[in-house]
């Protein structure tokens, strides 16, 4: 059965010709993951001409492999500029068997020529060692989304869409990956698109029926009640079902033609004349058969339309005769002579629907992102920064600093429109609200008297789903844009494994000449674990940064800024920079400042360094040094530098505040990492180290633990001890507080324990003061609570 959307209206010639790009591309997806040698069956199929190792995807790639052909089509004939994203990742053969067909895949590698060797070398490398990935990869042209792990596809689509107004995105959605949460929420991107000034996104819901081995629940649902699902979220579907090609191509054409001219029309009309009710934007529901073409059934059993077909549907070739002769039996249903000429070519009936140049899926820049991509206007930093005569004499909450410059950014992109500041609800709570000055919210839903910042053409983005946020921005970034995702700190670890996969695509594509760099993607991570006394040990977790330097090293960044000046100084790195994960941590607090700019700019530019204004050497070789890494643990640092200074001002004290947590990998490790002779210069190789670090301890001893002097290093951080406390009391209960850091110096630097055994029972005197007072008043004690390092 078929349900026809519009009138069909194609000619026979042109079903011809779609038919035959359709059976070539179906041809060309088994024979990648089948054939090593005879890429034509010019002579009978033997078992060395079948891959040893058979891998791959072939239950969805007819699917893919018809909105491909149909895609073509349309691009053609209305002179689209579009972008594809291919939600069912492991449908690789089909969009790289497409590319190669229309030629974009032999510009980009020219040996995979489009001839018979071209062709062998196309099946060869295909899932075999030295070769290609199954997956829709970065090596792939025409992608931005690589698909192996399910559930971003569409958050993807919208993130290229926005800021893009000629571009359409069209979005494949597997049946399996529609029962992901991040998928499901993705449905509600259409809230966000602005009709006017960004693309159109157009989701292709693809039921086949199966996942891996069950059936999807879309699939499952009937008809009405899927209906009502999908218009719930916003979307007038339009079905195209059936399982008989010819007529699947003629109401697939259909089906095209009738939710584009919608989309056109969405677009004049809010574009000519001004209409700004939130539409109802089109999509297409395809149901097709699983592994539709290939083996209906094997030694018995059903494959096609079953989940039998999701991989691969015949296994043993190369020791069962009988499924050697049914894999050339199906393969030669394509009739390869009929599509490819002598010399292995496309013949013109399977180009008729392709278009050319750029507007080819596999050339279009907007999936090389780098190629669109114009320098950031981030404006001169002197212009934003904070005066500081002298450190600790004033303070600023950092993050609030920070949204001044973010706003005009924001005023500098306006007309260009390629910086979007994305996030959970929180920009406000994060003080970055000064954008607000040059954009509002981007919303097309309900606006109430009581509402505000909302702006049915704003650049800021907020949705609680850091999923969301997450997908729209790589999806921006990927397309050449910029951006910066601010997120609860101990939240963020939401999307830890989708920013595993980008990092991963930005390491395969940093290899990749053709492929231009990218904006980076930026994270602002704010409320931090030492500032979140008032919401509790629910949102306390820094371990974001550990799971990020996990990752590739050419790759990642990561920052800790101590202050206003050099949070200000490392997001104008970041938000210049290309090809990396950055990921800032910075307080939204009152926060000491201890740089003046151009001091910033140059502790920034080192990573790490000596604070010679706070330390005690005086041209002394150090007995101790006291480490810092992030806002509170450099104040709580300082504090106890000053009650050394007090108490033992014979002692030589080194304070080393880092920025750039790579800076303590060996240089061999990452391109940050400090040289030997540079970490010992800051540490010393033989002198005690008590480290003051903003996260996990361990991580510390992790990135130093090749170090020469790493068994004299003793790190305190964060170590899971907190609850709904008072700001002080959460440094005391991880024992990173500043009586603690004392205590510590005096049992590591040899000799000092007996000496200054006074001065160690009056700092833990301090912390049982503490203990009772916070307790007797709910606020934390005077001296802490007033403390200043310039009185």
């Amino acid at each position: 059965m078929t349900t026809a959307p519009y009138k069909d209206v194609l000619p026979d010639d042109e079903v011809r010709t779609l038919l035959a790009h359709w059976r070539a591309a179906n041809y060309l997806s088994a024979g990648q993951i089948y054939l090593l040698a005879n890429p034509l069956l010019t002579e009978p199929l033997r078992p060395e001409h079948v891959k040893p190792r058979l891998l791959g995807h072939w239950g969805t790639s007819p699917g893919l492999n018809l909105v491909y052909t149909h895609m073509n089509r349309v691009i053609r004939k209305r002179d689209l500029e579009a972008l594809v994203i291919w939600g069912p990742g492991h449908g690789g053969p089909s969009v790289v068997a497409n590319s190669w067909l229309e030629g974009s895949y032999s510009e980009t590698y020219p040996d995979i020529s489009m001839d018979t060797e071209g062709m062998e070398r196309l099946f060869r490398q295909f899932s075999f060692p030295g070769g290609v990935p199954s997956h829709v990869a970065p090596e792939t042209p025409g992608s931005i989304h690589e698909g192996g792990e399910l559930g971003y596809s569409l958050a993807h689509a919208y993130g290229a869409a926005f800021d893009n107004p000629h571009l359409l995105v069209t979005c494949v959605v597997g049946d399996g990956e529609a029962e992901t949460g991040p998928l499901a929420t993705s449905w509600h991107s259409n809230k966000f698109l602005d009709p006017v000034n960004d693309g159109a996104v157009l989701p292709i819901l693809h039921l086949n029926g199966y996942k891996i081995a069950n059936p999807t629940v879309l699939s499952r649902l009937p008809e009405r009640e899927l209906d009502e699902l999908l218009r719930g979220y916003g979307h007038d579907p339009v079905h195209v079902t059936g399982s008989d090609p010819e007529q699947v191509h003629r109401d697939m054409a259909a089906a095209l033609d009738q939710v584009l001219d919608r989309i056109a029309l969405i677009q004049r009309t809010a574009r000519e004349e001004g209409v700004t009710d939130r539409p109802r934007w089109p999509m297409i529901v395809l149901r097709t058969p699983k592994g539709w073409t290939g083996p209906a059934e094997v030694d018995g059993v059903p494959v096609e339309n079953t989940w039998r077909a999701h991989q691969v549907p015949l296994a043993g070739v190369r020791d069962n005769p009988d499924h050697l002769a049914l894999l050339e039996q199906w393969l030669r249903s394509y009739r390869p002579e009929e599509l490819f000429d002598d010399t292995g070519a496309p013949v013109a009936d399977v180009l008729a629907c392709v278009p050319g140049g750029a507007r080819r899926l596999g050339s279009s820049p907007h999936a090389n992102g780098g190629l669109l991509t114009r320098r950031l206007p981030v404006p001169p930093l002197d212009d934003f920064a904070v005066p500081v005569e002298r450190p600790g004499a004033g303070t600023h909450e950092p993050t609030r600093v920070l949204g001044a410059l973010l706003e005009q950014v924001m005023k500098n992109t306006a007309a260009r429109r390629d910086f979007r500041l994305v996030g959970p609800d929180e920009t406000d709570s994060n003080r970055l609200s000064a954008v607000f000055g040059a954009t509002g919210k981007a919303w097309q839903g309900e606006t109430l008297p009581v509402d505000v910042n909302l702006d049915r053409h704003g650049r800021v983005l907020e949705v609680l789903s850091e999923h969301l946020c997450q997908g729209w921005l790589e999806g921006y970034n990927l397309t050449g844009r910029h951006g910066l995702f601010s997120c609860y700190e101990a939240f963020v670890h939401i999307v830890d494994s989708m920013v595993n996969q980008h990092i991963k695509w930005l390491k395969t594509s940093r290899a990749l000449s053709w492929r231009a760099p990218v904006p980076s993607l930026n994270y602002l991570l704010t409320s931090h674990v030492w500032r979140q006394d008032h919401n509790g040990f629910s949102h306390q977790d820094p371990g974001f940064v550990d799971h990020v330097l996990n990752k590739s090293p050419e790759v990642v960044r990561v920052y800790l800024p101590p202050d206003a000046n050099t949070l200000l100084s490392v997001a104008d790195h970041a938000l210049r920079s290309k090809d990396y994960v950055n990921v800032i941590v910075a307080g939204k607090q009152p926060c000491f400042d201890w740089l003046s700019m151009d001091e910033a700019k140059a502790h920034c530019a080192r990573g790490a360094g000596i604070w010679e204004w706070a330390g005690s050497e005086q041209g002394r070789e150090p007995d101790v040094v006291l480490a810092c890494a992030g806002d509170v643990p450099t104040q709580e640092v300082l504090a106890a530098a000053k009650l050394l200074r007090r108490h033992l001002p014979d002692l030589a004290v080194r304070v080393v505040n880092v920025v750039d947590m790579t800076r303590l990998l060996p240089k061999e490790e990452h391109p940050h990492g400090l040289s030997e002779a540079e970490f010992h210069g800051l540490f010393t190789s033989d002198k005690p180290v008590v480290f003051a670090y903003h996260g996990y301890p361990w991580l510390i001893h992790r990135l130093a633990y090749r170090r020469a002097g790493h068994a004299h290093m003793h790190v305190r951080g964060y170590k899971e001890a907190g609850t709904t406390t008072t700001p002080f009391d959460m440094v005391v209960q991880n024992d990173l507080d500043r009586y603690r850091l004392v205590m510590d110096v005096i049992d590591r630097v040899p000799g000092l324990a007996v000496r200054a055994a006074a001065v160690r029972q009056a700092m833990a005197d301090a912390r049982a003061r503490h203990h009772a007072h916070i307790r007797a008043t709910g606020q934390d004690m005077p001296e802490v609570a007033e403390w200043s390092w310039d009185d």
